[in-house]
């Protein structure tokens, strides 16, 4: 471990120092060159396909463990997108000059060696490495055990570009211990190791929150909430809603509690209802819920549980201020929504709910890097300091300051 750790290290000057202009035709030739081994790289998913299915994997997590054609191309068009990206190293982020006649620049430069563990999507293996490249960093992957011959395949395919380029492979490499023991040991080697970020199972989370002692950027779980206020359109209601939980349900900005106003509950629930169990949705409700339409009893535990299913639990309200305690207490930090017309009560909901996205009626499931612009993430961060919500390349970098004197000395 720690000579692989020592090679990953001394790579961090060769990429930090690389000019945008080769990175992002290095990018681009990954690209291609993951749509050039498709057949390759499908068959080696068909394994883990295959693996999923005989180990019982649920339908959500196959269908994040996925790798056809199609979502290969959006996986090598997802690189493409990084590198027409601005070059996040070398911004000038601040300048000015001192009293002493000093010129201060504080200027935007990569983190260093940044490891990523994460769990099924093999997708996320092309979409770090592509950020922590394009930002200047060295990146360790550590995917689930479940896409582990899609990883390979696809970390194999870029580390031969980064050869043909005449760079070290080191720079974009999958952990070489992938057990609960080799996650032990990278999260302590803070001799090498700048910066771990988690994404996946709250298990996971917890465990390297806890144990790590390099910095960590958590990635925690998303219970989305979705609060429909007494003065929303009814229709633009259902629609975000229904897309908010239903749109892709295994996903970590997927609804998973919808709140409704206890004034337009009557007239609003048939509908959701109706449209819900259309899509399948498995529905619960409180006890105000239950009086209204025929579900099941959301208890305590499912209000604080991420589905990553198709299933929902609805919360009727008697105001904002219900809501708002309610998604205070059962959030994740993650994203949050109101449904209004009401602008006083859309800015109120927008100031007080501590979330790293939240929003005014639109759906809960564009917090991702993509939508924002960003090309990819790295995840949805639910710290508070250094990244939060979707993490592109510019929360891949840190700053240091540059000073420029002519003889000055300190009296």
């Amino acid at each position: 471990m720690k000579d692989f750790l020592a090679k990953a290290k001394a790579c961090t000057q060769i990429v930090a120092t690389l000019d945008g202009k080769t990175k992002n035709r290095i990018l681009n030739e990954m690209a291609n060159a993951l749509m050039a081994q498709s057949g390759y790289i499908v068959a080696q998913n068909d394994k883990d396909m295959k693996a999923g299915r005989e180990n019982n994997l649920d339908n959500a997590l196959l269908d994040r463990l996925l790798l056809d054609e199609k979502r290969l191309e959006g996986v090598a068009n997802s690189l493409k997108e990084i590198a027409s990206l601005k070059e996040p190293v070398g911004r000038i982020l601040e300048g000015w000059v001192n009293d002493d006649n000093i010129r201060i620049e504080k200027v935007s430069v990569p983190i260093g060696v940044v490891g990523v563990i994460y769990e099924s999507r093999p997708n996320v293996t092309s979409d770090v490495a592509g950020l922590c490249f394009k930002s200047g960093n060295v990146a360790i992957l550590k995917g689930g055990k479940e896409a582990e011959h899609s990883n390979q395949a696809i970390a194999k395919v870029i580390q031969e570009v980064l050869i043909k380029n005449r760079l070290p492979k080191e720079i974009i490499s999958l952990l070489p211990d992938s057990s609960r023991e080799g996650v032990a040991n990278l999260i302590k080697e803070d001799e090498y190791v700048d910066l771990i970020v988690p994404r996946g199972g709250e298990g996971l989370i917890k465990y390297i929150s806890k144990n790590s002692s390099v910095p960590v950027v958590k990635h925690d779980k998303g219970l989305c909430h979705t609060y429909i206020h007494r003065d929303a359109n009814h229709q633009k209601a259902i629609s975000i809603a229904l897309n908010a939980k239903c749109q892709r349900p295994g996903v970590c900005n997927a609804m998973e509690t919808l709140i409704i106003d206890k004034p337009i509950a009557k007239i609003l629930l048939p509908s959701l209802y109706k449209v819900f169990v259309d899509a399948g949705t498995k529905l619960k409700g409180c006890a105000v819920t239950r009086e209204m339409i025929f579900i099941d009893h959301a208890t305590d535990k499912d209000f604080n549980t991420e589905y990553l299913a198709n299933q929902l639990n609805i919360k009727v309200v008697e105001n904002m201020d219900e809501a708002i305690a309610h998604i205070s207490k059962y959030g994740s930090g993650h994203s949050e929504a109101i449904i209004t017309e009401n602008y006083s009560a859309s800015e109120k909901f927008m100031n007080i709910i501590d979330a790293a996205c939240v929003y005014v009626n639109a759906s809960t499931r564009f917090t991702d890097g993509g939508a924002f612009g960003f090309g990819a993430e790295v995840g949805i961060s639910t710290n508070k300091l250094h990244a939060r919500g979707p993490m592109g390349i510019n929360e891949l970098t840190t700053y240091k300051f540059k000073l420029y004197g002519n003889g000055q000395i300190r009296q």
